[in-house]
């Protein structure tokens, strides 16, 4: 398993120790793109951060959403290691399938299926 010190208000990809294919993944992501990662036996959103002012792509993430007050607090934890890998949820499961269901997409189905 990979691991990360808390030392930063986000994570560089540099920084993960333990997996060259998680340091990999996260540079491949474009900028904006979200990953879901167990980070400290807590599973959060993470973006890719922008790509800098020259163009040159941001070799970090940031976390979103609730992770980002759940990573805020680890700030006080600073200097320790905490494993980390990547995750997929139902959730990120099915918004990957999204576009590859096209028969799915329509507004009966909508209708029928939306609370489920």
């Amino acid at each position: 398993m990979a691991s990360i010190a808390i030392r930063d208000d986000t994570i560089w990809a540099a920084h993960i120790e333990g997996s060259k294919v998680l340091k990999d993944r996260i540079l491949s992501l474009a900028a904006g793109e979200v990953i879901e990662l167990e980070v400290g036996d807590i599973v959060g959103r993470w973006e890719k951060m922008r790509d800098g002012g020259d163009g040159r792509p941001t070799p970090g993430i940031k976390p979103i959403g609730p992770m980002k007050e759940i990573w805020k607090s680890f700030q006080s934890r600073r200097g320790e290691y905490v494993d980390i890998r990547e995750v997929r949820t139902a959730d990120a499961y099915l918004d990957a399938l999204t576009n590859t269901l096209t028969e799915w997409n329509s507004p009966e189905d909508e209708e029928a299926f939306r609370d489920l």
